[in-house]
């Protein structure tokens, strides 16, 4: 370990443990989802039928990503050659379907678990971590028809496109030595007192005019 001297004093020689950052992208995913036969739920004892719907939306949450594998690609970068890394990821989310009824209702139709594959082209050598981050999620209904299957009983197929956000970065811990000062905590806000009771302006204009023209 290197030693250095201390500036003005302050300051000490620290071992931290952090995170290099092999590569780091930010990319956007669009996924298209066909779901069939949705069967109309019971709202209150009432069955929803199909002269109910008045529009369907959608939510999307996504669960863990997982990397499948990965694959060494010779690429010429500026002139220079290099391996890199294809990398190919499974992405699992959960859409849920709402139906907004004729009758100003909100009803959840059921939510469905969904897998999509995608392969991004990174530096991530063996032994390095691939993580995504979502920075953003949204989903919304392309098209949906509703068919009554049987009288008063009706079925769902819908349309979901979902977009997806994501910064995606190859990371591998490391232990560094840095020469820093602590942080010291920051001086309080002061609160405000209570203000002092203040009088409204009079209209001496309009009153009191002691009778004056």
């Amino acid at each position: 370990m290197h030693t250095k001297p201390p500036v003005n004093g302050d300051g000490e020689l620290l071992c931290i443990n952090t995170e290099k950052v092999y590569d780091w992208i930010i990319n956007e995913a669009t996924f298209d989802l066909t779901i069939d036969d949705i069967e109309l739920p019971i709202v209150n004892g009432v069955q929803i039928t199909c002269d109910d719907v008045e529009s369907v939306t959608c939510e999307v949450e996504t669960n863990d990503t997982e990397v499948l594998n990965r694959e060494d690609r010779p690429f010429v970068i500026n002139g220079t050659p290099i391996t890199l890394q294809l990398v190919s990821l499974q992405k699992n989310f959960d859409v849920t379907i709402i139906i907004n009824t004729t009758a100003g209702q909100t009803v959840e139709a059921g939510t469905f678990p969904f897998t999509r594959c995608e392969q991004v082209v990174l530096c991530a050598p063996e032994g390095t971590d691939v993580n995504v981050t979502y920075t953003d999620v949204d989903c919304f209904v392309c098209v949906f028809n509703c068919d009554d299957v049987t009288p008063g009983v009706g079925t769902l197929d819908v349309g979901v496109t979902v977009r997806l956000c994501q910064s995606i970065q190859s990371t591998f811990p490391v232990t560094l030595e840095i020469f820093a000062d602590f942080c010291e905590p920051r001086e309080l806000l002061p609160i405000v007192p209570c203000p002092t009771p203040t009088i409204p302006p009079q209209c001496p204009v309009i009153f009191p005019n002691n009778g004056d023209d």
